[in-house]
Order: structure tokens, then sequence, then C-alpha cells
């Protein structure tokens, strides 16, 4: 399930991380050729075992037994907002990657909402079918939460699911059956936080549909955490989602001192934390625990929540031979020949039937805006075939440069998804061919290596499968 990424990108990888973390960097402790080869060993080894009762999402980057949580079932759907209602925490988790120290105002994706109706547009106008309560710690200011989470569930019901996290430290049997009547669907336990107490998720079973538990993975703690499987099971918690721990610029002076070897990566995250929580989920299944445990990997979160983020907006845009691609942009394709060989290329589609809704002639008449299936084995040596990539992201302020949809709020204010270039190339009418063919074809795997013209265009259509690589 690993991937390999070849050495250019590992040294552009290491070269960031070592400019990130400039102060610290001396100081880790990376794995070398050979450790990691143990290590990927031993992945593979715990992934054999995982997949006898184990199942994978999102290219093998989520791995999980029983059911996903309905909230995360929503999030390898791309179709949920996190809103960090505030900014601030009561506890010093040894984990936590930023200060969380500034009540600040609601925010997703940079996005901030002052009132509860601004957010409910943004919800409907997005077709979001999953919102969450983030933090800092979200009960610190319960009002607003509340007031968040009613004005939601006004507007959609059941059909949005609504789930908060929490450290648990303030939950109390009054708060979680006002939570409850307000309309929330999930609660998440970050139980590190108490010392790995389980006693408010398990306050929280009898009240909140449904409960999770969420945390980093701390490898030390991995033998605890294996009794606490149990104690899960036993007090009817029926989730379990696992994160890898993350070193960032803020949690490192915590971190500093513990044996952990650290990996290169778009961030630096913790080698042992991952094996760990792949023990943990093997280990799950082998004793035929009831509970489902959900390896929610660094990976899945930067690959897949950031393609969802980058095309946002992508259905105000997209016109009707255009397509989305699983890496979150939005991809058009454009024939450019002469006036007569356009003509005669949409004489042939109209005589084949082909849908006029998937090809559309530009007004100069020299170039024809196409959908990648359409055929063009008549097309003549001379074309060129422009592909291009843009991504729709969702802000609070313009650019001014580039196509834009304008949504306003109920408070009077704005907010904005922009088509942004992304990518441009021109293709020749071999290499269009050879691209369309890989477009088309069911899957959809690897484009021609031999071309490294096209295999630029590989991270604009597919995501990459599989776990990070250990190096």
């Amino acid at each position: 399930m690993a991937i390999s990424p070849d050495l250019s990108r590992r040294s552009a990888l290491i070269a960031s991380n070592r400019e990130d973390y400039s102060d610290i960097y001396s100081s880790l402790t990376f794995p070398t050729p050979a450790a990691a080869a143990d290590a990927r060993r031993r992945r593979e080894e715990l992934l054999t075992a995982i997949a006898t009762g184990g199942r994978s999402l999102c290219g093998d980057t989520k791995i999980f037994s029983g059911e996903l949580s309905p909230g995360c079932r929503l999030c390898s759907e791309g179709a949920w907002s996190c809103l960090f209602i505030n900014g601030r925490c009561n506890r010093s988790c040894v984990y936590c990657p930023t200060s969380q120290d500034d009540i600040g105002l609601p925010t997703t994706n940079n996005v901030t909402f002052r009132s509860p109706a601004d957010y409910v547009t943004y919800l409907e106008q997005f077709d979001f079918r999953g919102m969450s309560l983030s933090g800092g710690e979200p009960t610190l200011t319960p009002g607003r939460c509340l007031a968040f989470l009613r004005a939601a569930k006004r507007k959609f019901g059941p059909g949005l699911h609504s789930w908060l996290y929490t450290n648990g430290s303030l939950i109390t049997d009054e708060l979680l059956k006002t939570l409850r009547d307000a309309g929330l669907d999930e609660i998440r336990f970050d139980i590190g936080a108490l010392d790995y107490s389980l006693e408010k998720a398990k306050l929280a079973v009898d009240i909140i549909p449904t409960v999770t538990v969420e945390i980093p993975v701390l490898p030390e703690k991995i033998d605890l955490l294996k009794e606490k499987l149990r104690a899960m099971a036993d007090y009817g918690i029926k989730h379990l989602n696992l994160h890898q721990l993350r070193l960032t610029p803020y949690n490192h002076k915590r971190l500093k001192g513990r044996s952990y070897t650290y990996l290169h990566g778009e961030k630096m995250t913790v080698l042992e934390s991952e094996l760990a929580a792949l023990e943990l989920l093997r280990y799950g299944i082998a004793e035929k625990i009831d509970l489902s445990v959900n390896y929610c990997s660094f990976v899945f979160k930067h690959r897949y929540q950031r393609a969802a983020a980058r095309g946002r907006g992508a259905p105000f845009f997209r016109q009707s031979w255009e397509d989305v691609t699983e890496a979150g942009y939005l991809r058009s394709l454009q024939v450019q020949d002469t006036v007569q060989q356009v003509r005669t290329l949409v004489g042939r589609l109209e005589a084949a039937g082909i849908s006029g809704d998937k090809w559309v002639p530009s007004r100069s008449g020299e170039a024809l805006n196409i959908a990648a299936d359409v055929p063009l084995l008549l097309a003549s040596p001379t074309m060129k075939l422009q592909v291009s990539y843009a991504e729709t992201p969702v802000r609070e302020h313009l650019s001014y440069r580039y196509p834009f949809r304008d949504i306003r709020l109920p408070s009077g204010r704005r907010i904005v998804s922009e088509r942004l270039p992304a990518r441009s190339l021109l293709l020749d009418a071999e290499e269009a061919a050879r691209y369309l063919k890989w477009l088309n074809d069911p899957v959809h795997s690897v484009l021609p290596a031999d071309s490294e013209k096209l295999m630029s265009l590989f991270g604009y259509e597919k995501l990459p499968d599989g776990l990070q690589d250990y190096f």
C-alpha cells in the first residue's frame, strides 16, 4: 500500500522540511535506510493482518474495521464542513499542533462567520451534508455552539449530520442533553486530554446518538490503549478514530526528549505513531472487539480534505464539457486547429449523434471545447489539445483577476469562489491521443511514463494511493 516518491520528490520534501523546521531540524531523528526498510516490512505485515477483517477507502489512506462513524463517511466523501467555533483550549495536551489561546471568530477554511445565519447560508450554497464544531475546546463557548447548531438543524433537520469535538473536561449530563435537544448527532472525545479516562464518553452513550473517541496515537500508550479498546466496547462506545502524531513548530518543545523517529513529507509525522495505530487496529480485529477502529492517516487528511476544499466552488463554474478531477481540479479541454478542420470535426460529431452539450465551438471557430469522452479518432494530425486545470476555493476576499461567484450572506457580507488557473499545457495530436486514452481508461492508473510532459499532469488528475513513504 505504500507509495515511493521518486528521488527528486524526496529531495524537494526534505528541503522543504528542513526550511520549515530550521531551528530544530538538526536535533530530530530520521530513519536510516535500514530502519526505514524494517518499518515498511512491519507496516506491510500489519496491513496484511488487518486485511482479514478490515477495509480501506480513499486510495488505501483510510483503513478501518467495522463501520465508519456517520461523520467519517461524510468526511471521506468531501461533504463536510468543520467549523472551528473558537480557538481557545483549557488543556495542554503534549500533541496539540497549535497554541489554542485565542477565542477568535468561528472559522472554516479561512472564512469567518459572525452569525449562525451566515454559516447556514454557506452550508446551503455548497451542499454540505455534515458539519462539525471544533476548537479549541467548543464547550468553553457553549452558547456559541448551540446557536450555530440550532440554526443549522432548523434549516436542514436530519439531512445534516452534526458532531462536536471535545476534550470532555466541561461535559456534564445537563450539557449533553441540551446538545442532544439542539440536534447534535455525534460527539467525539479526545480522551488523551483527561489521562485517557472514559467516564465523560461513557456519560454520553445514553444521551447522544453516536459516541466516538478520537485521539492522536502516542506510541508509548499502546498497551493502555489496548485495554481501553475493550472498555470502550463494554461501555457502548461504537467508534475509535486514530490519528498519526504530527510535529509542528508549536508542539516540538513538548515532544522533545521522546524517542520518536520523524518522517519527511508535506508535514513531518512520527513513524512509531502510525505503526502503533495500525497495531491497535490489528489487535481489535484479532481479538474480535466490538468496536469500529479507524486509522485516519495524515496523508488522507492532507490529500483528500485539501482536494475537497480545492474544488469546493466547482459547481459554480463547471461548463457542460468540463469535469472535476479526483484531485479537486476543474479540467477543461479545447481542441485547436484551423477553422476548416474544426468544422469537419463538428460535422463528424453531429453525424455520430454525440450530444451538443459535450462540445462547444469557440467564437473564432478555430477551437472546440470538448468533454474528455468525446472521440477524436478522426481528428486531423495538425490538431492540438489545450489542457487546463483550475482551482475553485472559497474565500473572503477577491483577487479581482479571475472569474468569480459572489455569495451574499444574510448579514450583508459576502464570500466568494474564484476560478484560479493552476496549470495549462498544449499537447500535439499524438500526445493528445495518449492523454485522452488514459483519461477514458476505466483503470485510470498511470500516464505514459516515457513522456515527462504527460506525467506532469498526473497530480492534477489523481491523488496518490497508499500511506506515506518512510524516509
